[in-house]
């Protein structure tokens, strides 16, 4: 018995455009022989739709969309995932749906059990949970189905419950033999998160002695990014099928003889799993919200430097445009190292001076402001003179301006609303400090694209002379580690400090976090790729005085 696993890219909303990719990759599964192919969660509307599930006609036209392409579908098993109404007044009005399709006709159902209700994807909004179904019938196996992100904890831990355990001790308890598990998921994507999944999966298999197939999605939605990365199992916990991660791919096994192709991925860990996610993550924000090409502001910093080489790597050197603003403070080689950037991912490359600009301000604010010291203030006018001259660019040209500020500096509020934070992307947003750096040796890894003056240098934002952001801020190494304990994992201040943070330290990181709460949500979306509570997933109040 063959079975393909396919993953798919859809655009929410276009299910004419994702019903074809059905119908395309039902076909090739045909040619290559499989008797069952097997899409992600949600393919045809593509996932999550969030309130788009509020509008009346949305489902309607899914399900429009599904019946059609039911019928043309070639003569296999087809296993897919949609949005299917519910009958009667009473609880949600959907289901998140796996429909197998057979010789024209639906044959088989199973309803999502276990919803979620975290603020990330909200389906408790929206979805009735359903109860358990009847196994699969393909030949002589008999598949259980289950859909969702199998890995809903921190721990892998054999003992503690989860949806694969808890659906294989039901057909146990009833006496029914289950001879494969299939997952159908639009499992998004966290450093980490692949090993931990990866991990589940085989844990399961070998408990069970069960043969396990996981389908995921890939591509960006907003700011969820879905890898991909399907696999099936033995019921050793031995890999016998891969497919890549961040693009779409379609893997066939065979059942009987219990192999299957097995595509080279990075390791989870590698920074390259990183740089592939922000890749696929940009390019699918571009292009799926009608874009072709991008604006950013070349600093001849780090940060601005990698973010040039992912969306060259997402896009193509012709649809990237950088731009240097030198200050009366930036140093020529900053104005060269930018210069030397773009040469080296071979992207047009503009200069525009802003000191006339930012002595106009001065000027006009001179009576305003007579007696009082410079401070932040006139930095802050230079990043939002350079704000606006950049989106004055993205307006003309009609390009998308992508921000260039990383996590710590977000975290923490070092950096400019309506300056530096303009954009319509932020693309390493959540990716910390030191992170940063392994991205552009993983970028460097072949040929040099960031200069190596680049890497080396201090981090300065270069608003006031002989400026250092190790003047204001803790060491990043430091910084990002407080950050990575108190927003990630939860510790609190008194933890930190009796862990051995210097307590000063930590009251101010602590403390600029807090007040700049403001300004992390005033700032553009950014691709989530640190944790399981990243920016989407945090809900605190702009005003509040506690500091714990």
């Amino acid at each position: 018995m063959k079975i393909a696993l396919v993953q798919t890219n859809p655009t929410i909303g276009d299910f004419v455009g994702n019903s074809r990719k059905i119908l395309d990759y039902s076909q090739k599964a045909a040619d290559s022989g499989a008797h069952l192919v097997i899409f992600p969660e949600l393919t045809v509307s593509g996932y999550p739709p969030l309130d788009l599930l509020e509008r009346d006609s949305f489902a309607v036209d899914q399900t429009r969309v599904v019946d059609d392409m039911v019928a043309k579908l070639p003569d296999i098993d087809v296993m897919f995932g949609c949005i299917e109404k519910r009958e009667g007044r009473d609880g949600k009005p959907f289901f998140n749906t796996v429909c197998v399709a057979r010789s024209g006709k639906i044959i088989h159902r199973v309803r999502k059990r276990r919803v979620p209700v975290d603020r990330v994807f909200t389906e408790n909004r929206y979805f009735e949970p359903g109860d358990l179904t009847e196994l699969y019938r393909l030949g002589a196996l008999k598949i259980a189905v289950t859909i969702g992100d199998a890995v809903d904890s921190d721990s892998c831990d054999e003992s503690r419950p989860d949806p694969l355990a808890e659906l294989m001790d039901h057909y146990e308890s009833s006496g029914e033999q289950v001879d494969l598990m299939v997952t159908v998921s639009a499992s998004s994507f966290y450093r980490g998160k692949l090993s931990l999944r990866n991990t589940q999966f085989a844990l399961f298999s070998r408990k069970y002695r069960l043969p396990v197939i996981f389908v995921n999605q890939v591509g960006g939605q907003d700011s969820l990014l879905f890898d991909g990365h399907s696999l099936a199992l033995d019921e050793d916990g031995q890999l016998i099928a891969q497919a890549r991660g961040f693009s779409e791919d379609m893997v066939v096994i065979d059942t009987r003889t219990r192999t299957g192709s097995i595509r080279a991925i990075h390791p989870p860990e590698d920074p390259g799993c990183i740089h592939d996610a922000l890749v696929m993550g940009l390019r699918d924000y571009v292009r799926k919200t009608g874009f072709s090409s991008v604006v950013l502001g070349l600093s001849g910093g780090i940060d601005s430097a990698l973010t040039a080489a992912l969306a060259v790597a997402a896009l193509g050197p012709n649809h990237v445009v950088g731009i240097a603003l030198p200050s009366p403070y930036s140093s020529d080689d900053s104005v060269e190292d930018a210069r030397a950037l773009a040469e080296n991912c071979g992207i047009r490359f503009e200069v525009l001076p802003i000191a006339d600009l930012f002595q106009g301000y001065r000027n006009h604010l001179d009576t305003l402001f007579t007696g009082l010291k410079e401070d932040v203030t006139e930095q802050n006018i230079q990043a939002r003179i350079r704000g606006n001259l950049l989106m004055a660019v993205s307006n003309k040209l009609g390009y998308l301006l992508l921000s260039t500020g990383n996590r710590s500096e977000l975290a923490v509020g070092y950096c400019t609303l309506y300056g530096d934070m303009s954009g319509g992307l932020a693309v390493i947003s959540d990716v910390p400090k030191q992170l940063v750096y392994e991205l552009a040796s993983y970028v460097n890894r072949e040929r040099t694209i960031i200069p190596e003056r680049t890497i080396r240098k201090p981090p300065t934002a270069e608003l006031r002379p002989n400026q250092c952001d190790q003047d204001d801020l803790p060491p990043y190494e430091l910084l990002d580690d407080v950050i990575e304990r108190y927003l990630e994992n939860g510790i609190g201040r008194e933890e930190l400090i009796n862990a051995g943070y210097d307590a000063d330290m930590v009251n101010d990181v602590i403390r600029r976090i807090w007040v700049n709460e403001y300004k992390r949500k005033q700032a553009p979306i950014g691709l989530k790729v640190s944790g399981r509570r990243g920016d989407r997933n945090r809900c605190f109040p702009n005003v509040h005085q506690y500091r714990g």
